[in-house]
């Protein structure tokens, strides 16, 4: 469940500008007019089908994986296991990236697990995968009373910073969250 802190920031518009690059050669430009709106990366993530999720194992190697998943406030839910569902439970550094690699969004973020989502929440996450699947995670309960992830198994990925863009490098965009 998200603390209070967390629900408000998930309402939130990130704030956008350029990003940071290692000097001129990149052609980035300094001013705003060309940046993307956050409702840009939003309609990308909802509607993207598969992701590359990547993670880092234990002793610091990376690991990047294809995974399904979901876009509810402001947030990217996955679930599933394996050695992403390892990693993230010894290191919650993640960086999930839509397949295109012209139309470019880039999640950077820390994952948390979630055990017994808050029911109103589950239902979201249920309806964006019976949305875009052949699949809902509630298709795994036995019956009403069931509580869905007892054990763990969905994570959430709360955003830090997203990178985005179109056209590299004219429309290039950062969207950050939280305080400067």
């Amino acid at each position: 469940m998200l603390s209070d802190d967390q629900d408000i920031r998930a309402r939130e518009e990130p704030r956008a500008s350029r990003p940071r690059t290692p000097g001129p050669g990149y052609g980035v430009p300094e001013g705003d007019e060309t940046l993307l709106p956050w409702s840009h990366v939003e309609e990308r993530v909802r509607e993207a089908r598969a992701y590359w999720m990547a993670t880092v194992r234990p002793e610091g190697r990376p690991h990047a994986v294809p995974t399904w998943g979901v876009w509810v406030d402001t947030t990217f839910y996955t679930e599933g296991g394996g050695r992403k569902v390892q990693n993230l439970r010894s290191n919650p550094a993640v960086v999930v990236h839509l397949e295109s690699g012209e139309d470019v969004v880039i999640i950077e973020g820390d994952a948390s697990e979630i055990s017994r989502p808050e029911r109103s929440l589950f239902k979201r996450i249920d309806a964006a995968y019976a949305a875009k699947y052949d699949y809902k995670p509630s298709d795994n309960l036995s019956g009403p009373d069931d509580v869905p992830y007892p054990d763990g198994g969905l994570f959430a990925v709360r955003p830090h910073v997203v990178f985005a863009w179109t056209r590299f490098p004219e429309d290039v965009t950062r969207f950050r969250f939280g305080p400067d």
